[in-house]
């Protein structure tokens, strides 16, 4: 369907000087050029948007305005765009090569959803692991039912079938988002590589019991009680065997 789909890159910043530019720097140096980069500011005091300035030649649309949290700044971001395929990239992460984007095209054709692998990366940018869960071969709304297996930085969604997010879900609403999305989707393809590389942290990981709850309740709404019950044990089993092995997991 799309030879040269157009991507809209959204990120979203507040009061991140020390990592933003990591972030642009991602976008802005990619081989691939349909591209339209949004970045959303919550008018920032620490120096963030002198460094978006250095870049704003690259930028497509810049907001800089107070919002009501990060899913509301995201909902910006996804109001303003005009791209085959949305992805949210938020300040800390990064694509994971100059050639992510051109990689992803060309798998694009007649694809609803594009995802990939992701590497765990520290705050000094230093690569430190893959994911604890496993991206599925084959993904599909039910996908998630053991926990998100697929990073939000590294899931392309076509624009027509993106919803605004939920702002009733503070940590959580990015799952909410995407099983939406993957209910609507008739074809999801595995692009079958690296596609993103993930800051570890974040608010859920920081608010995680309060993640955990949110978590629960989303899946509770499009499983059911008794099978999310079932699946969360699933979970909690597969939590505990990987750190036997592995230890505590960093995403």
């Amino acid at each position: 369907m799309y030879n040269n789909p157009t991507f809209s890159i959204i990120t979203v910043v507040y009061n991140n000087v020390r990592d933003i530019e990591h972030t642009i720097k991602s976008v802005v140096n990619q081989t691939y050029k349909h591209l339209e980069y949004i970045v959303i500011d919550g008018v920032s005091t620490d120096g963030t948007l002198d460094v978006i300035e250095k870049y704003k030649s690259n930028i497509a649309i810049l907001v800089s305005e107070k919002d009501k949290g990060i899913y509301d700044a995201m909902n910006k971001g996804l109001a303003r765009a005009t791209g085959d395929y949305v992805l949210f990239l938020n300040s800390g992460d990064e694509l994971y090569s100059k050639e992510t984007l051109a990689n992803i095209a060309e798998v694009s054709e007649g694809a609803d959803i594009l995802y990939g692998e992701t590497f765990l990366i520290n705050d000094q940018r230093e690569i430190i692991g893959e994911r604890r869960h496993q991206v599925p071969a084959h993904f599909n709304w039910k996908s998630f039912r053991y926990g998100m297996n697929i990073c939000h930085q590294a899931i392309y969604v076509k624009r027509t079938i993106a919803e605004p997010y939920d702002l009733r879900y503070t940590l959580c609403a990015d799952i909410d988002w995407v099983i939406k999305a993957a209910k609507k989707a008739n074809i999801c393809v595995n692009a079958n590589q690296h596609v993103a590389r993930y800051l570890v942290g974040g608010m859920s990981k920081q608010r995680h019991r309060e993640s955990l709850k949110e978590r629960f309740e989303i899946f509770q709404k499009y499983y059911g009680t008794i099978p999310n019950l079932f699946n969360h044990l699933v979970i909690a089993f597969k939590m505990i065997v990987y750190r036997i092995k592995n230890g505590n997991p960093a995403d």
